[in-house]
């Protein structure tokens, strides 16, 4: 643990906290955060850290160290969301109607450029190069991918990213090897039947059949092709269907997501998906499209990566603040990143019921329990310089 690193995150908690109330109060979903780039590039600016725009926002810094050495990432993503705050109460409350940063990313953000205060004040010490990205449109999956076009992920040898955790007691660090969170999805299937009137079924094709048929027979790839040791979701969320009440539906448009950790089983379920439209389709008579859209990678701690997370916050926090959370189904883009380097995403407890921050995310009641920001500014930057000083990884 580097002391000085603890004291300066210390010395800066109210900077802190103006900084994520800041952003929360002016919310900007994905690919509009030009005024929270904007916020950032001037911090950076005080700071004398050098840095650039991305494109159409972000930002992407870097601190060099004295001494030459490896590259490490540390990712924070900075969109909100299209979501009605409903605290009112807040003295911070958004001031942008229907938008909101309902999953912590003004946290994020906060505690990222904390640490690089941080380390920047200690950068004579640091042996390699920490790059500090400040990303866009995590909520849509696509900034991810739009920063590793930019250049973002050159050379880098090891990535890390936090996320805030609602449902984890504020103030603990979880970030075991292995899956955390899912690959995520799209399925999208037009059936094309033949309408006709209710009365006269033997000269259509009804499209509501198969997609009915459809939706129940899917539920059989993952409880009789997949390995039940592997989990998977397969759920269709979205059905159009038919157009009046005596009328034979001429087309159907489903729309669904799958999320899985394994690719293996993946690919199969994308390829039975496909298989079972098809069949379905040619059993009644129609025809079908199927679209398989892959939004996201499986996100996957490293072995060694997630252990020296585990390692430097019980040297920092001291060893209760460790916890293992169960992996999710939900997504997160950083997994982009994953299959270029080594690294690891940690979660960071938001949760305390007297605070009421215990709300899921994307709830319009979602908030964090701002006791918890030092703990996500200072990992940052611990397992940056602890990565940085191993002689082998």
């Amino acid at each position: 643990m580097n002391q000085s690193i603890k004291n300066k995150i210390f010395s800066l908690e109210k900077e802190l906290i103006a900084f994520r109330r800041n952003l929360h109060m002016n919310p900007e979903i994905a690919f509009e955060e030009v005024e929270t780039t904007n916020r950032i590039a001037s911090k950076l600016d005080e700071l004398s850290i050098s840095y650039q725009r991305m494109n159409p926002t972000g930002v992407l810094a870097e601190i060099k160290g004295s001494y030459p050495g490896k590259i490490i990432l540390l990712r924070a993503d900075i969109d909100a969301l299209p979501v009605t705050e409903l605290n009112t109460s807040l003295s911070y409350q958004s001031k942008v109607l229907n938008k909101m940063h309902a999953c912590g990313h003004d946290a994020h953000a906060a505690m990222l450029i904390t640490a690089a205060a941080a380390l920047n004040e200690v950068k004579e010490d640091i042996h390699g190069t920490i790059r500090l990205l400040f990303q866009p449109a995590e909520e849509i999956a696509e900034g991810a991918r739009k920063m590793i076009e930019q250049g973002a992920i050159e050379n880098v040898d090891n990535v890390f990213g936090i996320h805030i955790w609602s449902e984890l007691e504020s103030g603990k660090v979880s970030c075991p090897p292995g899956p955390s969170f899912a690959a995520a999805d799209m399925l999208t299937v037009r059936f094309k039947g033949k309408g006709g009137h209710a009365t006269m079924p033997h000269q259509t094709v009804d499209a509501a059949v198969m997609a009915s048929q459809f939706v129940s027979t899917i539920q059989t790839i993952v409880s009789r092709e997949i390995d039940p040791l592997h989990p998977a979701v397969v759920t269709i969320g979205k059905m159009e269907v038919g157009s009046r009440f005596n009328v034979i539906a001429e087309n159907a448009l489903l729309e669904g997501t799958i999320r899985t950790f394994n690719n293996d089983t993946r690919e199969k379920i994308e390829s039975s998906l496909s298989q079972y439209a098809a069949h379905l389709a040619h059993l009644y008579g129609g025809t079908v499209e199927v679209k398989y859209d892959r939004k996201t990678e499986p996100v996957v701690n490293e072995y060694k990566s997630a252990q020296l997370v585990q390692s430097v916050a019980e040297d920092a926090f001291g060893k209760d603040v460790v916890r293992e959370e169960p992996p999710t189904m939900g997504a997160e883009d950083f997994g982009f990143y994953m299959s270029k380097a080594s690294g690891a995403f940690a979660l960071i407890g938001s949760g305390n019921a007297e605070k009421d921050t215990c709300w899921a995310h994307h709830h319009g009641h979602f908030n964090v329990d701002e006791e918890a920001l030092k703990v996500g500014a200072e990992l940052y930057a611990q397992y940056a310089l602890a990565y940085l000083s191993q002689s082998e990884f």
